[in-house]
């Protein structure tokens, strides 16, 4: 157990780099905006809708909060203002109109995803009005499903009926910690009998997954503080638990500068911090799937992982494979499986754009051919562990540089090479980031001179 052990520190230590979380590929910072045109943008997902029967899938960015949370690294709007609510939907709807107008009639709806920012920051009558007005003028698939985002301490029994009411099934909870004193320090407030009647309440309702996140690394988080967070999750047994790192980027989010470096937990802490909440989750039946997830068997997540029908994209996990997503509001993204487009990252002139009657995108990038190939390999390792090639592809140069990568992977252990296939290994499931850095062209191509991701750990 011991020789184990110093095993385990030693990769850890080893493959601690600054890593993407590939939500896509390429990823943000190595979109080729230079050749990103957004006409030709239209026409592909014009092209791509077409050719998606199985409907698209709807994310919608509620940007407004009460309070900022100081570890988040979501594009936000702090204000108590709730007047900001009605002129802000408006909006949203008026570029659903131009997404209906540009595709040609009622858009087949697979998925909607509210997130944010709070969506509950919206009252229950806003979501209705919002919803609504998005579905009246699309067809919703017969096996659709619709999920939001809630803050426990103000998703309210109003919220969750108006949403039920409106095929909402799915709800996730921002949990964090339960410790006061991280909470504290991350201005992240909200008590365990908070999220137990939440959870009480949607299950009274009717939903049938609730998800809970959680995050380790965290500024003052201890081994006894996750502990009893951990017991406190496992007891109320949500279906589903996302356990991220904390992504450290002072640099791109200036709330985390309240507190430094000294109160984060310690690569060696975090490390165990992360080791004692997946053991912990698994022994109380959790299933470990993609990265970062524990799910339960019921769940159909867990199912759609064990049919290799896992997806991923900028909203993370989902069962819903459908190639066509459509992002609203500031600063969501679009993505039709061969292009990205990326809104305005201001309200004020998302707003403004919106009710010009223009598209409200600001960036973009259209996939080339050796993008799609690596896109197709980077998503097929995030969700079913292995991918695999024809060794008599033209793009297969490419491929066996990624494959020379790997080599230090395979000799510690983290992937399994045979002719044409990649497994990962249980071990290496502890380091995605890293296996799919290797597939990441753009990113050796480019070789940034400065740190733009956070840390694999």
């Amino acid at each position: 157990m011991q020789i184990i052990l110093i095993m385990s520190t030693s990769l850890a230590d080893k493959y601690r780099v600054a890593a993407p979380r590939y939500t896509s590929y390429p990823t943000v910072p190595y979109w080729d905006q230079e050749k990103f045109d957004l006409e030709v943008y239209k026409d592909r997902l014009v092209a791509a809708n077409l050719e998606n029967e199985a409907g698209l899938s709807l994310y919608v960015h509620l940007p407004f909060c009460e309070d900022l949370c100081t570890y988040c690294g979501c594009n936000t709007r702090i204000t108590k203002n709730h007047g900001v609510e009605i002129p802000y939907i408006q909006a949203v709807l008026k570029e659903w109109r131009q997404y209906c107008d540009l595709l040609g009639g009622r858009p087949l709806i697979r998925e909607i995803h509210l997130g944010g920012g709070t969506p509950t920051f919206f009252s229950p009558q806003n979501l209705q009005l919002l919803i609504k007005g998005i579905t009246d003028q699309a067809l919703i698939h017969a096996e659709a499903v619709f999920s939001f985002e809630g803050h426990p301490k103000n998703t309210t029994a109003a919220h969750l009926v108006a949403l039920y009411e409106l095929g909402f099934k799915r709800v996730s909870l921002g949990i964090q910690d339960f410790d006061p004193q991280v909470q504290a320090i991350i201005n992240r407030i909200q008590s365990y009998q908070s999220v137990e009647e939440t959870s009480r309440l949607a299950r009274q309702v009717g939903y049938d997954s609730i998800n809970y996140d959680l995050i380790y690394g965290l500024p003052l988080q201890s081994m006894a503080g996750l502990s009893k967070t951990l017991k406190d999750v496992v007891r109320l047994k949500p279906d589903r638990i996302a356990f991220y790192s904390y992504a450290h980027v002072p640099w791109v989010k200036p709330g985390q500068r309240r507190y430094t470096e000294a109160h984060l937990p310690s690569a060696e802490l975090k490390r165990d911090l992360y080791e004692m909440g997946r053991a912990r989750l698994i022994a109380a039946g959790y299933a470990e799937i993609g990265m970062d997830h524990f799910i339960l068997p019921s769940d159909g997540l867990f199912k759609a992982a064990a049919q290799g029908q896992l997806h991923r994209n900028f909203m993370g996990y989902t069962e819903q494979v459908s190639k066509v997503m459509i992002g609203l509001g500031v600063s969501s993204i679009s993505d039709f499986w061969d292009g990205f487009a990326q809104n305005v990252k201001t309200v004020e002139e998302y707003l403004s754009i919106v009710n010009a009657g223009d598209f409200p995108v600001v960036k973009g990038h259209l996939l080339d051919e050796m993008d799609l190939y690596f896109r197709q390999h980077i998503l097929n390792i995030m969700c079913k562990g292995q991918t695999s090639w024809d060794l008599q592809d033209y793009l297969f140069p490419l491929m066996s540089q990624s494959l020379d990568r790997l080599k230090p992977m395979v000799a510690d252990g983290l992937v399994a090479l045979k002719p044409g296939l990649l497994e990962v290994t249980t071990t290496g499931k502890r380091y995605l980031r890293n296996i799919c850095m290797a597939f990441d062209v753009r990113l050796w191509v480019a070789q940034p001179a400065s740190q733009l991701f956070s840390m694999a750990d």
